[in-house]
């Protein structure tokens, strides 16, 4: 072998050397910085908590309900006619016998002027054929017949005025009126649509509840209403009617309250949730709704537990599955999973698995009111 050679193999195992030098290097480096990195843990995430307290609910059954007016029709006329006077505006509230819509009466006016005439003559006929009677100068006969003619005049009368009073359209009762349908100068035929009229304060609450719940109702029974136009006002009413009679197909039963509506908030035809308050109560775990962490495969909470010992973090989240009840403004009943008095995160669930260091932070809290008002949302 020639000294040329003996030098090239010499420098190929002096690289091959020092690369392996290199790698081992940092083949320890890394293993070093992963060694340390392990042994670092991530900060603990921050979360509101509160201890679930146990409450004292009272029980209520809870229906979807409509609203109706206690007087509500669509004012109609009842015989064709000509619209000469519109005596009312759209939205105003009237008084019974109220002129509401003056159909033309022209033509009647003239028939009753004649027909009041021969009523005249007919009450001076009959009275002058009762003199002569008196005086056995006429029959019984021509009495009879002046008699008769006289009730036949003011019958005719009556009828006139009869049709001028159903052409002169007033409010059966006091309420409020909707929007007009017809128009100044419109003829309209019998049964036409004039403008709906609804007593405005009280309305009904018309609800459904299966029939199981028959023996817990009676007339008087309290209950709040609830719509979503109002968010957290509660309006206030009684159960005065229960209906005889279960519905055959689905086997429920009409129930019937009356809610006051003096500043005419609700309108006819409103849907709202009506809750129907029961004499008893029950003590219940309860939780803001902002606790439950919602998932398909059930519904769960984190119960904040100390950290296990030789552990850096102070607290740990445990992650526990829930059975949840009723919800009542901001609070949801706990059936199952939390004991009152434990401590139960509220806020920062999406940043957490189990056994997830964490710190309690109660600057900013959810809400957890039963029953809140606007002014609290």
């Amino acid at each position: 072998m020639t000294l040329t050679a003996k030098r090239s193999i010499w420098m190929v195992v002096g690289v091959i050397l020092v690369i392996g030098v290199i790698a081992a290097w940092k083949i320890i480096t890394v293993r070093a910085m992963i060694a340390k990195m392990s042994m670092q843990k991530p900060p603990p995430t921050f979360v509101s908590s509160l201890k679930a307290a146990e409450e004292s609910w009272q029980r209520r059954y809870q229906a979807v309900g409509s609203f109706a007016a206690a007087e509500g029709i669509t004012v109609a006329n009842e015989l064709d006619g000509t619209v000469i006077e519109l005596a009312f505006e759209s939205g105003a509230q009237v008084n019974k016998g109220d002129l509401l819509v003056q159909l033309d009466v022209s033509t009647e006016q003239a028939q009753l002027a004649s027909a009041e005439a021969g009523a005249d003559l007919a009450r001076i006929n009959l009275n002058r054929a009762r003199e002569l009677r008196t005086k056995d100068t006429n029959s019984q006969a021509d009495l009879d017949s002046n008699e008769a003619q006289a009730r036949q005049t003011a019958a005719n009368v009556a009828a006139i005025r009869a049709t001028i009073a159903k052409k002169t359209i007033r409010a059966p009762f006091a309420g409020r009126t909707g929007i007009r349908q017809v128009n100044l100068g419109q003829f309209i035929r019998a049964g036409t649509a004039i403008v709906p009229l609804q007593v405005m304060d009280p309305l009904y609450a018309n609800f459904s509840l299966p029939q199981q719940d028959v023996s817990d109702l009676t007339v008087g029974q309290v209950v709040h209403v609830t719509v979503d136009t109002y968010p957290g006002v509660i309006f206030a009413g009684a159960i005065t009617a229960i209906n005889a009679k279960v519905d055959d197909a689905n086997r429920n039963i009409q129930v019937q309250a009356t809610v006051r509506n003096a500043d005419e908030k609700l309108r006819a035809g409103m849907f709202g949730t009506i809750d129907i308050l029961l004499p008893q109560t029950d003590n219940v775990v309860t939780l803001p709704q902002t606790a439950i962490v919602y998932n398909p495969y059930g519904n769960t909470v984190y119960i904040v537990e100390p950290a296990a010992e030789g552990s850096n973090s102070g607290l740990v989240a445990r992650q526990r599955f829930v059975q949840m009840g009723d919800t009542r403004g901001d609070q949801v009943a706990i059936l199952k999973g939390v004991k009152a008095g434990e401590e139960v995160v509220t806020s920062g669930q999406l940043k957490l698995r189990n056994g997830a260091a964490i710190a309690i932070n109660n600057a900013v809290t959810p809400a957890n009111n039963p029953a809140p008002s606007p002014a609290n949302h």
